[in-house]
C-alpha cells in the first residue's frame, strides 16, 4: 500500500505551493500571512545530530510552505511543558516535539489534543497519550544490528560493554532491550556489561574506564548514541587501545547516529560501525506530517511511498519507521544484517555542507 493523502493523492510531499493550489487549502502562496504557523520544539543542542535537525528544520519549513517557531528544551520535560505553553499562546495550528521522557510528557500531550493543536513526536515515541504521528525509525534494529555486528567480530565470544542511554526514554529501553535479547539468543559466549548513562557522555567515560580496568579483556563497545563518541575514543587512545582493527589489541566500537564525525572515524579504523539515524528525514516527514494533520489528512498502517514502514503501535498512535542501515568500512553483511560503506553518498552525514 503506497502513502496517500485523503485530500490530494497527487501532491508531492514537498510540493507545498503545488498542494495549496491543487487542493483548494488557502490562497496558493506560501507567503508569511498564509503560511500555516507550527512550533517546533528541538530537544537539546549539545550534539552532533540534534544540530544537524537544528539546521535542517528551517529548510524543509520553508520548502513545506509553513511558518517556524522554534524552541529548545534542553532535555528537560518542565522546559518543554513550558514551551509547549509559548506556542499555545502564539496559536500555533501545530507542533512537533522530541521528549526525552517519554512518560512525563503525557499531560501536555493532552493538553494540547484539548486544543485541537496536532502534535508529531520525532525520534521518541510517547509511553500514553495520542498524537498524530511518531517519525522515528526501528530502534529495536539500531540493538539487533549492533549486536549482530559484534557478535560476528568476536566470533561469538569475549566482553562487551553497553553504554545506554536514558532508560526513562523508549529509545534506550528498545536499544537496550534488543541488544541483549539478541546477544541471549545468537551469542550467548559474550558477556554484556550494561551501564546506564542518560545519554551524558562523561558518565559513559567513567563507566567504560571502570569496565576496562576491571576487566581489560574487553574487546567490544556499543555506544547507544554518538555522545558516547569523544570520550570513548579519547579513553581507548589513553589505554593505547585504539588501534588499526587488524590488530589484536582492537575495540570493537559500534555507534547510533551516522554523524560526519563517526562516518570518519569508521574510514580511519578508529571506530568499526554506526547505525544511521536520518536526522534529513526526521526534520522532512515531521514537518510533512503536521502540514497533512493541518490539511485534515488521514493515514493507515503499511509501505510508504518513501522506503519506510507505518506502523499501529496501540490504538489510535501511528508511527513512521524511517530507514536506518548499518554502516561499516567494508559495507559487508553481519550476522545477516547488511551495510553500506562509511564513504556512502546516501547517508546524511557525508552531504552536509
Amino acid at each position: 500500500m503506497r502513502l496517500r493523502s485523503a485530500l490530494c493523492t497527487t501532491a508531492s510531499a514537498l510540493s507545498a505551493l503545488a498542494l495549496l493550489s491543487a487542493c483548494g487549502s488557502g490562497s496558493g502562496t506560501a507567503s508569511s500571512n498564509s503560511a500555516p504557523l507550527i512550533g517546533v520544539d528541538y530537544p537539546r543542542s549539545d550534539t552532533d545530530f540534534w544540530n544537524s535537525y537544528i539546521k535542517y528544520t528551517p529548510e524543509f519549513a520553508k520548502k513545506l510552505g509553513l511558518s517556524l517557531k522554534t524552541t529548545n528544551s534542553q532535555n528537560d520535560v518542565a522546559k518543554l511543558t513550558a514551551n509547549a505553553q509559548t506556542f499555545i499562546s502564539q496559536g500555533v495550528k501545530g507542533m512537533a516535539m522530541a521528549p526525552q521522557d517519554t512518560a512525563a510528557i503525557a499531560p501536555t500531550l493532552a493538553q494540547l489534543q484539548a486544543k485541537k493543536i496536532p502534535v508529531v513526536t520525532v525520534d521518541t515515541r510517547p509511553d500514553t497519550g495520542k498524537v498524530f504521528m511518531v517519525v522515528r525509525a526501528d530502534n529495536r534494529a539500531y540493538g539487533e544490528k549492533a549486536c549482530q555486528f559484534l557478535g560476528t567480530k568476536l566470533r561469538g565470544k569475549g566482553k562487551v560493554v553497553m553504554l545506554e542511554g536514558g532508560l526513562d526514554s523508549i529509545n534506550g529501553r528498545d536499544r537496550t532491550q534488543a541488544f541483549n535479547d539478541c546477544m541471549k539468543k545468537d551469542y550467548p559466549g559474550i558477556k554484556v556489561f550494561g551501564e546506564a548513562t542518560n545519554w551524558d557522555g562523561a558518565v559513559a567515560a567513567q563507566k567504560l574506564q571502570t569496565d576496562l580496568t576491571a576487566n581489560p579483556d574487553i574487546k567490544g563497545v556499543y555506544m547507544q548514541s554518538s555522545f558516547a563518541l569523544p570520550g570513548t575514543l579519547q579513553l581507548l587512545k589513553q589505554k593505547h587501545l585504539l588501534v588499526d582493527p587488524k590488530d589484536d589489541k582492537h575495540v570493537f566500537v559500534v555507534s547510533n547516529d551516522g554523524i560526519p564525525e563517526e562516518l570518519r572515524s569508521i574510514a580511519a579504523g578508529k571506530i568499526d560501525a554506526t547505525v544511521s539515524q536520518p536526522a534529513d528525514l526526521y526534520a522532512k516527514y515531521a514537518l510533512y506530517y503536521l502540514k497533512a494533520a493541518i490539511d485534515g489528512k488521514t493515514f493507515k498502517p503499511g509501505k510508504t511511498d518513501h522506503d519506510s514502514t507505518i506502523i499501529q503501535v496501540r490504538d489510535g498512535l501511528l508511527e513512521d519507521q524511517l530507514s536506518a542501515p548499518l554502516v561499516t568500512a567494508d559495507g559487508g553483511t553481519y550476522g545477516g544484517v547488511p551495510s553500506v560503506k562509511s564513504d556512502d553518498k546516501s547517508l546524511w552525514g557525508n552531504n552536509l555542507g
